[in-house]
């Protein structure tokens, strides 16, 4: 009896992230048993049948993860769009007997797949009539299952957070205008940024959030007033007069006014030559650099996991099941009806078109609303002035635990909205230490310019802890400086810190003030948070560093045992391996036994006498007392016979460095908003709570500081319940030896 059998096409706009797709889909497909087909070039190729439809093994997918675009090709089809032309798409399928495809693409691809599953009946008797196809091979064929994962830079799909690509998309542009920003500065020079997005302000408003840009113009959201142009100048003038250098302008391409006229960069940089005569402007078209290159971490790993969900959602559909697009939400993987999800897509795109603002920003939903609201805060070049006769809340800020890329973003959001809301903000210098010692100063609206973009801590850090006597100088002076509210970033200590500053509020009365705790550690081992701020800068580190391992590995037959960060907390490890391919991941929640390692030698012996050419192992830091990265290399070295070298590689402290990405610059900024909001809300009340926020599985989430004894595992200083152990299954499924010969290399 022949195998189930399923094909996966790329379609429309290549989007970095689809090779992660591509793998998982053909791997998880082979390891259920099913038969697994690509089909090249797209709907041209379903179109062209022959050699473009592709049966699969687990090595043809080797070696793709850190490529961008798509392996298998897109191309356009107009043939397809006609019913003769997806008569043959048919009639291709059913030769190679397929009646499952996973397609990736975005919305005119997956209307064009529904369409395709819709007709399919009718395909198949007229296919019958001509005598192209047998009664029984219809008959065994009568149905067409669909599922969809969105690749598309835009992020413009409803029923995901985020499609594949974007966050990479993002990564290009905040390289760019970061780089953009210190030659514009060195200059005083005025940019106008252009990006990507069609009819989403996505890209354009996570850019300027995460840039610290000084203007920005989305489609959902035109300028509310029709002297916009002089607003604008206005705005940028009194930014230099504040002391700003230099003045960045992002433009979405599908920018318009409320008119619906089309802004584009060559107007807005005449209007602010025209208005600011003796200053330089430039103008920057990023066009595709946003969609070429390696993938990012998440792209990576969402790539993956959304094509085991594929897979998954295909073999399992009943027979006219309605087609599912695989999204995510909430950091979790979801399916929605396929239709609905396009259908409430090309909602806002008609919105727009209608010049209906309000219902485009609605439909885009109360995320992107807020952020939108976020970012017109922070570029502004000063904070409104206080309402008369507000109580002016006295809020200070500090960092503790080890540097965490993201920290100095959430204090330079937390500042600006403060001061904005008419609040007096206070920095204290180098964590609770700080406070013990009366590091404590005023902060301004321009004390954090140029904030958003810098890694480490600027207020300084430590891992100090009070104790003792050090309760009586933080109260006296948190009475000094009449401090009315605290917002503490950081990691373990972060939240120490603040756990025992709420026990001793019955012994100092100072300490009966809002108190709240942002996740802020390269390590991921926060209570009440699915994602700390850094974690994903750190990922990205480390990918960066292994993609480089990896091709000098290549080329000698070496096998490079990599340790990484991450305390007793093994996500890091487990989601770097997730996004390089690696083959065995060595985590402290399943320590590692003589056993193990007996195994993982006996694999690597056996895949480099069938020509493997690269070993690729990640280690946590912690993942044994004993079995250490040196002694592991040297037990492979020693017992591997010469078939190939090994080498450790220990990439300490560069995890936590360099600038953060942009998905901890975006969520420090969403963070720091909602913990000010907070703090001002609990201001109020004659019991104010301590607590700690996170992004889990619901939104961002607060809890009370008393529940975090209940929540953490205090000898390995972790949550009890981390969400991302449920991924292990699937990352040893892919990293698993090619079934033929039991010995894949690392990919």
């Amino acid at each position: 009896m022949t195998n189930k059998r399923l094909a996966v096409l790329t379609s429309g706009g290549d989007a970095p992230g689809m090779n992660a797709a591509i793998r998982a889909i053909v791997r998880i497909a082979l390891d259920r048993g099913v038969d697994a087909y690509a089909i090249y070039e797209g709907y041209q190729g379903l179109i062209n049948g022959d050699g473009y439809i592709r049966k699969m093994t687990w090595d043809s997918v080797g070696g793709i993860l850190h490529r961008g675009g798509t392996v298998i090709g897109t191309a356009r089809c107009d043939a397809f769009r006609t019913h003769d032309g997806r008569r043959i798409a048919a009639l291709n399928l059913l030769k190679h007997e397929i009646n499952n495809l996973i397609i990736i693409g975005g919305d005119g691809s997956l209307t064009g797949a529904n369409l395709f599953r819709q007709e399919w009946t009718t395909l198949l008797s007229e296919l019958v009539s001509r005598g192209e196809v047998s009664q029984e091979l219809a008959d065994k064929h009568n149905h067409l299952n669909i599922v969809g994962l969105v690749g598309s830079i835009d992020n413009d799909m409803f029923g995901t957070d985020m499609t594949i690509g974007a966050d990479t998309a993002l990564h290009r542009i905040t390289e760019a205008v970061d780089a953009i920003s210190s030659t514009a500065a060195s200059h005083q020079r005025t940019f106008v940024v252009e990006v990507m997005g069609r009819n989403c302000g996505y890209l354009a408003l996570m850019a300027a959030i995460a840039t610290g840009a000084d203007w920005a113009l989305i489609p959902e959201n035109p300028p509310n007033y029709d002297d916009w142009e002089a607003r604008m100048v206005t705005e940028l003038k009194a930014g230099r007069a504040a002391g700003r250098r230099d003045s960045i302008v992002i433009i979405a391409e599908g920018a318009r006014d409320r008119h619906g006229n089309p802004i584009d960069s060559a107007h807005v940089c005449k209007v602010l030559q025209d208005s600011m005569p003796h200053e330089e402007v430039r103008v920057t078209v990023l066009g595709h650099v946003q969609r070429g290159g390696t993938p990012s971490a998440f792209d990576r790993n969402i790539g993956t996991l959304m094509g085991h969900a594929a897979v998954d959602a295909v073999l399992s559909a009943p027979p006219d099941a309605e087609p599912q697009l695989i999204g995510l939400r909430n950091n979790r993987i979801v399916q929605s009806p396929l239709m609905k999800c396009v259908e409430q897509t090309h909602a806002v795109a008609a919105a727009i078109a209608a010049k209906d603002y309000e219902r485009a920003m609605d439909l885009r939903g109360s995320s992107f609303k807020t952020a939108y609201r976020t970012m017109q805060t922070l570029l502004r070049s000063l904070p409104h002035e206080p309402t008369p006769g507000q109580k002016r809340l006295r809020i200070a800020v500090l960092n503790s635990g080890a540097p965490a890329p993201g920290m100095n973003t959430a204090i330079r959001a937390a500042v600006r909205i403060g001061l904005d809301q008419g609040h007096i903000m206070l920095g204290v210098t180098n964590g609770f230490m700080g406070l013990i010692e009366d590091n404590i100063r005023e902060m301004d609206w321009m004390s954090v310019n140029g904030w958003a973009l810098m890694g480490g801590s600027e207020l300084g850090a430590n891992r100090e802890v009070p104790s003792g006597r050090d309760f009586y100088s933080i109260a006296r002076n948190l009475e000094k400086h009449d401090v009315q509210a605290l917002l503490v970033i950081g990691g373990w200590s972060a939240y120490q810190g603040a756990y025992q500053l709420f026990r001793e509020r019955d012994n100092f009365p100072a300490f009966n003030i809002p108190v709240i705790c942002l996740p802020a550690s390269i390590n991921n081992n926060l209570p009440g948070s699915e994602l700390s701020i850094g974690a994903d800068t750190a990922l990205n580190n480390i990918m960066w560093a292994v993609d480089r391992i990896k091709q000098s590995a290549i080329a000698q037959r070496r096998c490079f045992v990599v340790e990484v960060m991450g305390r007793y907390c093994g996500y890091l490890a487990l989601m770097s391996g997730l996004a390089t391919g690696a083959e065995r991941v060595y985590l402290p929640e399943e320590g590692v036994t003589l056993r193990d390692l007996q195994s993982d030698l006996d694999q690597l012996v056996n895949g480099f006498k069938h020509g493997k050419r690269l070993g690729l192992l990640i280690r946590n830091e912690n993942a044994n007392d004993v079995y250490s990265s040196s002694f592991m290399a040297a037990l492979f070295e020693e017992e591997g016979g010469g078939l190939f070298d090994v080498r450790q590689t220990i990439l300490g402290h560069i995890q936590q460095g360099g600038d953060p990405s942009p998905f901890d610059r975006t969520q420090a900024t969403r963070l720091a908003a909602r913990c000010i909001e907070f703090l001002i809300e609990e201001s109020k009340s004659d019991s104010p709570t301590s607590a700690f926020i996170g992004i889990e599985s619901g939104g961002i989430q607060i809890h009370n500081i008393e529940d975090m004894n209940r929540m953490i595992d205090t000898k390995y200083q972790r949550p009890k319940r981390q969400w991302w152990l449920d991924l292990r299954p699937i990352a040893k499924i892919l990293a698993q030896p090619a079934p033929n010969h039991k010995a894949a290399a690392a990919d």
